[in-house]
């Protein structure tokens, strides 16, 4: 329920030569008049020539609007002008019906300083240091840009305009943001205001909804050919860090990513089932990695002669789980393969399975993909395995007709 109270106040003001000496507002004039008289009376005392005092009474009218529901706090608002108050009544009542005003109060309350301050000590800080550091990054940018906005000002306009200065912006080596890591801090920022959203509920809705992404191009595939795989092994294990050669042997076998294969541990490799569990995925799911031929035989010699201190089947010189940047770089060089990351090793896999007549479920699964999605890039390397399929069933159903 609405009410509008009319409020009318009185500012009392005494003023001399020099300009106003006090004022003071009050609900009724005769009260304003007493206490002018008063102050009057007393500068007198203190030595103040009367000719030199003069009073004023002005007058003030204001509304106060006053929303009252069941079960609310009730909500207060005062306006110089009637039809503003009868307006902002109707629209909070009608939010507070619809659940939007407490949302929309708290929304002005809060920054988006506060937003990522609080996702960072509520969320991220609960996750792997590899995998928070990125959206830490993403979110320091935003923060920077435009933390000082209230949530309630952060729109979808704002953040358009903010995403395409960020695809602007330069990275190392004075490449341009690509389109693909653009989207990867919008979906920073949109985890979090998702959470600000349903969780906190200081805002209504998810303003990154509404902004669209950027369109990225086609999935990359880059694997070895033959002889550039011969070249790479070979010039991978002439480094001086033995745990290279091993590494790319174990993606170019398994599929297996990056950070996956560095934070293997010996506990994790079950010789009897020649199976590595996975527990640190990116989809958060535990995976059994295949370990076959060379690549299982390798491992054992390793086993054999591995550090006592750590845990870890990559670790280097201090126990740890780091990647041998420097040695791979050297042995892309000495092989003289270029365009070429250690992901696309995991790329390599795929493609060679798909060259051996894998299909793309059973690829998705050696990789570790929910979907098919992200493996309907190696189609074109299965069409060959796939007509012989149809050709083998045309040959069962219609025989040499």
């Amino acid at each position: 329920m609405a009410t509008i109270r009319k409020r009318t106040r009185y500012r009392a003001t005494l003023k001399a030569a020099g300009g106003p000496v006090a004022t003071k507002t009050f609900a009724k004039e005769d009260t304003a008049r007493s206490w002018l008289r008063g102050e009057k009376r007393r500068l007198v005392r203190e030595g103040q020539p009367p000719a030199t005092l003069d009073c004023d009474v002005g007058q003030s009218t204001s509304y106060q609007a006053i929303v009252r529901l069941r079960r609310h706090p009730a909500q207060y608002a005062t306006f110089n002008r009637l039809t503003d108050a009868k307006k902002w009544a109707g629209q909070t009542e009608a939010a507070i019906r619809e659940g939007r005003h407490f949302r929309f109060v708290e929304g002005k309350r809060h920054s988006l300083a506060d937003l990522v301050d609080r996702y960072q000590r509520e969320i991220l800080d609960r996750k792997p240091l590899a995998k928070r550091k990125d959206q830490e990054r993403h979110l320091a940018w935003w923060k920077k840009q435009i933390g000082s906005y209230s949530l309630a000002d952060v729109v979808p306009a704002l953040i358009s305009e903010h995403r395409e200065l960020l695809s602007q912006g330069r990275i190392r080596r004075g490449a341009r943001r690509s389109p693909a890591t653009c989207n990867r801090y919008l979906a920073s920022l949109s985890h979090a205001f998702a959470v600000a959203h349903r969780e906190w509920e200081w805002i209504g809705r998810n303003p990154v909804a509404q902004v669209r992404k950027l369109q990225e191009p086609r999935g990359r595939v880059r694997f070895l050919s033959d002889e550039e795989r011969r070249c790479l092994l070979a010039a991978c294990q002439e480094r001086d860090d033995p745990r290279l050669y091993p590494l790319v042997v174990l993606a170019l076998s398994t599929g297996a990513r990056q950070g996956e294969l560095l934070g293997l541990q010996w506990s994790d490799l079950d010789w009897q089932r020649s199976v590595a569990i996975l527990h640190d995925t990116k989809n958060r799911e535990r995976r059994a990695l295949p370990l076959a031929g060379f690549a299982r035989d390798l491992l054992q010699r390793m086993n054999k002669v591995r550090r006592i201190d750590s845990a870890l089947v990559f670790a280097n010189g201090k126990g740890r789980a780091t990647f041998p940047g420097s040695a791979w770089e050297q042995a892309l060089r000495a092989s003289q393969i270029e365009d070429f990351r250690f992901h696309d090793l995991r790329h390599s896999a795929a493609s060679y399975l798909a060259m051996s007549g894998a299909t793309l479920a059973e690829i998705a699964e050696v990789l570790g993909h929910k979907t098919l999605a992200m493996v309907k890039r190696y189609t074109h390397l299965t069409e060959q395995h796939t007509s012989r399929v149809v050709a083998r069933m045309n040959e069962a159903i219609f025989g040499s007709q």
